[in-house]
Formats: structure tokens, sequence, C-alpha cells
């Protein structure tokens, strides 16, 4: 039975079990927390964190290969593993740092928004006269995550704290794309190469944070999905990234411009659960240890997701029975998390021919859970 240590104890982790189980894998998990997401889904997790050294080396031992639902990786870990990480630390930096990401997607010509780094007055003044004043975009180069540590700006007073702030590890600055949506490209590679796409999904945000997906992407051309799934390849393989690569990007017109990288499962792709012959997350087990990828094909015409964030009741499980009595083409997954404001809590899938009647009962499922109208 081959082995696969996991570093992360949330959602993403846990949406793995299943999978691994299914494929004959065994996982060891690292978590932060034994009642966390992925500590009451997964036997026998280690409690720990990432920094860790001991813990790190005790959820590696005997492992085929480590990976991570999460990029907030110190340095550190890769050598107290002691096994192959996948991604690599080379390639995870990308994910981890906006600025080096810009810096090397621009390197290899994927295109990407207008950017520069601020450092000071003078570098924001030059930046924000060259793309014609008006507001721009500062982002935080290490931790920022679902529109934390992203701000929309029109002086550099606004951004001086993070300019001066050590832990921001620098500030990126872009220009404000007029873009007409959303979409993001999945790929998953193995370290032989074997490289394979799911559709191009439209992503929609609520708040900064990913609210619903649809695949395929409505409406978009043959011509750019076509070029949404190369540009994911390209930077998969240029970059070596072994697992699920996500790549966000903006459309702008007849153009397609990178937004962001993750190099691990993603929101985006939690509909090929029960939308795709083979889901993200068994991709990303069969493809970190080097296994023959599966096909990606889409079980129905039109597959939609829609997050539970937050909810209304103390316990969103007591609505389960109304959910599947009202809606049974719902597909609901929650991640065993105490409710909080706006929390992802679970997601619900649907699929079906009609994209207005998936949407439909995925949507209003994810309200009753959340005790929501």
């Amino acid at each position: 039975m081959p082995t696969l240590a996991v570093i992360g104890g949330g959602q993403l982790a846990r949406m793995m079990h299943a999978p691994a189980t299914a494929l004959g894998v065994k996982l060891q998990v690292l978590v932060e927390a034994a009642d966390g997401s992925a500590g009451r889904a997964i036997p026998d997790s280690i409690v720990g964190m990432p920094k860790d050294d001991a813990a790190v080396q005790a959820v590696c031992a005997g492992a085929d290969a480590v990976t991570f639902e999460h990029e907030h990786i110190p340095p550190s870990l890769f050598a107290a593993a002691g096994v192959e990480a996948r991604p690599a630390q080379e390639a995870l930096l990308y994910a981890r740092n906006k600025l080096e990401m810009r810096r090397k997607l621009t390197e290899i010509g994927v295109p990407c928004p207008r950017w520069a780094q601020v450092t000071g007055p003078a570098d924001f003044e030059r930046f924000w006269a060259s793309v014609g004043g008006g507001e721009v975009v500062a982002k935080t180069a290490v931790g920022g995550y679902d529109g934390k540590g992203v701000a929309i700006v029109s002086s550099y007073a606004q951004i001086e704290a993070w300019v001066n702030d050590p832990a921001c590890g620098g500030v990126l600055l872009e220009e404000k794309v007029d873009f007409q949506r959303e979409l993001a490209a999945l790929v998953a590679r193995r370290p032989s190469g074997q490289c394979v796409a799911w559709p191009v999904v439209e992503t929609q945000q609520v708040g900064g944070v990913c609210d619903t997906v649809i695949a395929p992407a409505p409406e978009l051309s043959e011509e750019l999905a076509q070029q949404g799934e190369e540009i994911a390849r390209q930077i998969a393989t240029e970059l070596g990234v072994t697992g699920v690569l996500a790549v966000e990007m903006f459309q702008a017109g007849q153009r397609l411009l990178v937004n962001e990288l993750a190099m691990r499962p993603h929101n985006s792709g939690h509909w090929t659960i029960d939308g795709c012959a083979t889901s993200q997350f068994e991709q990303h087990i069969r493809a970190t240890l080097d296994l023959p990828l599966g096909p990606t094909e889409m079980t129905a015409p039109v597959s939609v997701m829609v997050n539970i964030l937050g909810s209304d009741v103390p316990d969103p499980a007591s609505h389960l029975a109304q959910v599947w009595e009202s809606y049974p083409q719902a597909k609901v997954h929650l991640y065993g998390k105490e409710v909080r404001p706006d929390r992802k809590l679970g997601h619900v899938n649907a699929t079906g021919s009609d994209l207005a009647q998936a949407l439909q009962a995925a949507r209003a499922a994810a309200n009753l859970i959340m005790g929501r109208k």
C-alpha cells in the first residue's frame, strides 16, 4: 500500500481521504487540531504544526511522498520531511509568494496584468502613472487568501503599513483589470511528465471569497477554453509542478490574464467530486505518487458548485434530510467545522443537462443548510 503524507488538517485533506481509501493509498496527515476538519475524518492523524520538525518527521515516516493542502509551508519542513515533496519547494515558492510568481510568469511569457513591486512612494507614483492613475490593486506578497491581503487603493498612504511590515514579504501592485468574469483552469501533472486538464470553469466571488463555480464556463469560446488549458499546462510544466495546479484568470474580452496560482486541490475544482470521472482529490493523490492519471471527462453536460459560507443555525447538518427530500440531485459535502460567520463549512454540487436547474438546486440546497431563504 503506497503511503502519502499530507501537511494540513483542513477540508482539502479531509476530502482526500475517500479517494485515497478507494485507491488503496494510506494517508498520514499532520493536523493542527484533532477535532479539526481532517482530524475528525482521518484515523491516526498526527497533531502538530508544519514548523514542528518532530511532528513533520513523524507524519512523513514510511511515506513515499509528502504533499500539502495549503501554501503556508516553512522552508525548514522540506529538510525535516526526509521524503520527496510534491510539489517541490522550488515550485511551491511561486504559489507562496505573489512577487516571485509575477516575476516567473512574466519571464516565461504567461499573460498577466501589468504589475510592479512597491518599496516606497516613488515606486507607487511611477506605477500609478503608468496605468493612467485611478485605482490599482495592492497585494501582500505572502499570507493573503480569500480576499485577505488584497486592497483596491489609489494612494501610497493606503499601503504604507504593508510596505513597512516584514510579515507581508513585500507589496505587489497590479493594474485594476476591466474584466468580464473570472475563470479557473485546473490541471494535474505527475513527476514523470503526464499532464491532464479539466474543463475551464467560471468562478463567481462574493466579498473576495469564491461563492459559485460553473463547469464548463458558459459561452466560453473554444479558442479561449483551449488557451486557458494551454496556459495552465505551460505553467505546470515550466514550474515543475507535481499534483493539482489551479490557475485563476481574468477574462478581459478575448484575453486571458493570470491572477493567482494554487498548487493543491482548489475550491474551483470541488465540482469534480460529482461532476467528473476523476475528481481533483483522487487526481492529486495519483499525481503526487506518480501513478497514471485518471480521465477528466465530465459525467454530465453541466456541473455547478455552491459554497456553504457560514450558517444561521448552530448545526447545518440538521437540515440535510430536508435538502435530500427537496433537492435529491444536490450532493452535499460538509467539512465538520464549527459554525462561524462566513466560514467555509461545506459545499453543494449539482449536475445535469440544464444550467439553470442545476444552479437553482445547488443554491437552494446551500441556503437550506445555512438556514436562509
